[in-house]
């Protein structure tokens, strides 16, 4: 069925309709256009637009639809256009005539934008919600290892010791930024375009802020224009998504660094880990791997669905329709690689003492010894060389800095006395370090009992978004 065919004649549109059909996704959002639909019918007849009476035959048919879909399940295909002449073709043999009132006041303009707000206010909050899963297991995993000292690294290189806890609260950090652009994102679809019609507004006397209140929206649209030809609100759950994924991207690239062989610094649950086909042996990060390959999907469908919209003239123009499958592409591979990830992230294995053996490795203890220097004198730039020289010298020596003695530290700067070896400990630098943000445990359990505070109070904020439907 199609909705637009008086002015054509025979097969008018019989080849276009091949190509722009678009059933075959929108059919997603099809509980989104039966509540905006049913709150459009109240409001035409709460208006006297139509007759109460076929307002509420309108509604009652659209609920029986409703039933209908839920307990058969919508088609994976049909002889419709869109899900709106689906849901058209199926009052009228409901109710017969009656079914084409519904579509008094609005054009497929305003409805599919209004839809789509509809979809992606609830889009954000599933994205939201495994954003939450993924926060809360790494904040588990940090409270239950709080005093696991692990190497912190720059250029992929051991530079300093840390708490195990610190790092795992720097991917929570990225991940409580992507619930701030979820935010916005939900925020910026929470916008009723119902009313402006194909472009212009329509000539009836509607209550759109009966329909706002109806569907839970917090604003109305101001122009009727920008009304249909908006899609920022897509492009913003899309770059929530995006940075989302890059981050997931991070997390799981050091995972399978530190489940490698060479680091051996965590172990992977046999749950969450498959084999080879030809090596008995082997046990591999195919989760964390395809976690991190997920980003590039993500960032293709942000970058693609902007490349799609940069030129479009105003108002309504097909190639909006691409905003259906950027963003079921991109919620297709984010929800899942998020909670999996997160399962991932419950079940790891942390080996403590591989740990803190990595965090002594790599000279780690160099600036501790170059700031024992400064305080008996030297300026830091004078320090810096000096340490400097004894690296060199342990490296000659084959030995790591650590394994330093206090002839090697004194053969290099007199001012290097017995109390400076405890500085060779990862313990000390990690201890010493109790700047605002720093490493130091009083530090680090302030930072992660905030961390879990602002993640119940976002998902406080979170309990009633979006509102039910109609």
């Amino acid at each position: 069925m199609i909705l637009w065919g008086g002015r054509f004649g025979d097969g008018g549109g019989s080849k276009a309709t091949d190509f722009t059909a678009s059933f075959g996704f929108d059919r997603r959002f099809f509980s989104e256009d039966i509540s905006a639909s049913i709150t459009h019918a109240e409001m035409l007849g709460r208006t006297g637009i139509i007759k109460k009476v076929e307002s509420e035959h309108l509604v009652d048919a659209l609920g029986r639809l409703r039933e209908r879909v839920l307990a058969a399940g919508i088609p994976d295909s049909a002889d419709d256009e869109d899900i709106f002449s689906f849901v058209e073709r199926e009052l009228l043999a409901d109710i017969g005539s009656v079914a084409g009132m519904l579509h008094t006041a609005r054009s497929r303009n305003d409805q599919v934008a209004t839809d789509f707000r509809l979809y992606l206010r609830a889009a954000a909050g599933r994205l939201q919600e495994a954003v939450r899963t993924l926060r809360s297991a790494v904040l588990d995993l940090a409270a239950t290892h709080p005093h696991v000292i692990t190497a912190g690294f720059t250029h992929l290189q051991v530079a300093q010791p840390v708490l195990l806890a610190h790092h795992l609260l720097a991917w929570e950090r990225m991940f409580a930024r992507d619930a701030t652009l979820i935010d916005a994102a939900y925020d910026a679809a929470d916008v009723l375009p119902l009313g402006a019609g194909a472009l212009a507004g329509v000539a009836y006397p509607i209550d759109s802020g009966y329909v706002a209140e109806r569907l839970g929206f917090a604003r109305l649209a101001e122009n009727s224009i920008d009304a249909v030809a908006d899609r920022d609100f897509v492009a913003s759950y899309l770059y929530a998504a995006a940075m989302t994924g890059n981050h997931l991207s991070r997390v799981a690239e050091e995972i399978c660094l530190w489940n490698s062989t060479p680091y051996s610094l965590i172990t992977i649950d046999d749950a969450y880990a498959t084999g080879s086909s030809i090596m008995p042996q082997k046990k591999n990060p195919d989760v964390a791997e395809l976690a991190r390959a997920k980003a590039g999907r993500l960032l293709g469908a942000l970058t693609g669905f902007l490349a799609t919209t940069k030129g479009l003239p105003f108002a309504y123009n097909l190639d909006l329709q691409e905003d259906k499958e950027a963003i079921f592409t991109a919620e297709d591979a984010i929800l899942p690689a998020l909670h999996t990830l997160a399962g991932l992230i419950a079940t790891l294995t942390v080996h403590s003492e591989r740990m803190r053996e990595l965090a002594a490795t790599g000279h780690s203890a160099a600036t501790d010894l170059a700031d024992y220097l400064v305080e008996r004198g030297l300026t830091f730039r004078q320090s810096h060389e000096v340490v400097g020289q004894l690296v060199q010298e342990c490296e000659t020596r084959g030995i790591n800095l650590a394994d330093a003695d206090l002839d090697l530290l004194r053969a290099t700067s007199k001012l290097f006395a017995a109390e400076s070896l405890e500085r060779l400990d990862p313990a000390w630098a990690v201890n010493a370090r109790n700047s605002v943000g720093g490493t130091a445990p009083d530090r680090v359990a302030a930072a992660l009992a905030a961390a879990r505070d602002q993640l119940n109070a976002g998902a406080a904020a979170w309990k009633d978004r979006p509102p039910p439907l109609p």
